[in-house]
């Protein structure tokens, strides 16, 4: 990512009574990649997190949510796991994480469903969108300050201890896309999360 064009606008608003000097808005983005059930090693689309951090006025650190982005990835073999589904744009599905409405970046807590998309899927087809499937990063290593002014950090991460439900509201393709995606699945679920992040205080941020 670029910190000297990065896009602040998700910033969320402050609590009330805080020192906008003490409190900074952060933005990662992140190339993660995903093993669930039967789909391995799928690289998601890019997604962009934004969230601000503080203490609060009697001194406690608190966290508000901003906003993510991301975009549909194609899963490699559509839905039939096959060349046909690769080669037929009607047997085409991808896969979107959305967050799941929980969050906590001190120690490494996302919460995320996943849609599912094709020509042959209904609209609200997906994976986890009503109990959202909790991810508890760990770190791969030290974080690396790539500058300082901007500030740009890189760090490593994985989560490995989550369980898949199987996916809902697809239809009467549900049995045939929960055995082609190997769903629900227990273990042996992964996701690596190779991001860079950079902030700035809100006394820095535009007067909205």
């Amino acid at each position: 990512m670029d910190p000297e064009h990065t896009d602040y606008s998700d910033c969320p608003e402050l609590p009330a009574g805080v020192d906008p000097a003490r409190w900074r808005c952060e933005v990662s983005a992140a190339a993660p990649e995903l093993t669930m059930g039967g789909v391995k090693q799928l690289k998601l689309a890019p997604i962009t997190m934004t969230h601000a951090e503080g203490p609060l006025a009697d001194g406690t650190m608190a966290q508000v949510w901003g906003a993510m982005h991301t975009a549909p990835t194609a899963v490699p073999g559509g839905l039939t796991g096959t060349g046909a589904g690769d080669r037929s744009p009607l047997l085409g599905m991808t896969v979107e994480p959305r967050y799941g409405g929980r969050s906590d970046f001190y120690t490494g807590q996302i919460s995320l469903g996943f849609r599912l998309a094709g020509p042959l899927l209904p609209e609200g087809c997906g994976i986890a969108a009503d109990a959202p499937v909790d991810f508890r990063l760990k770190r791969s290593g030290k974080s690396v300050w790539l500058s300082q002014n901007p500030p740009l950090i890189k760090f490593a991460a994985y989560a490995d201890e989550f369980a898949v439900p199987a996916a809902k509201d697809c239809g009467p393709l549900s049995g045939l896309l929960n055995r082609r995606l190997g769903l629900p699945s227990a273990s042996g679920n992964l996701m690596t999360y190779d991001a860079e992040y950079t902030f700035k205080t809100y006394d820095q941020l535009p007067t909205r």
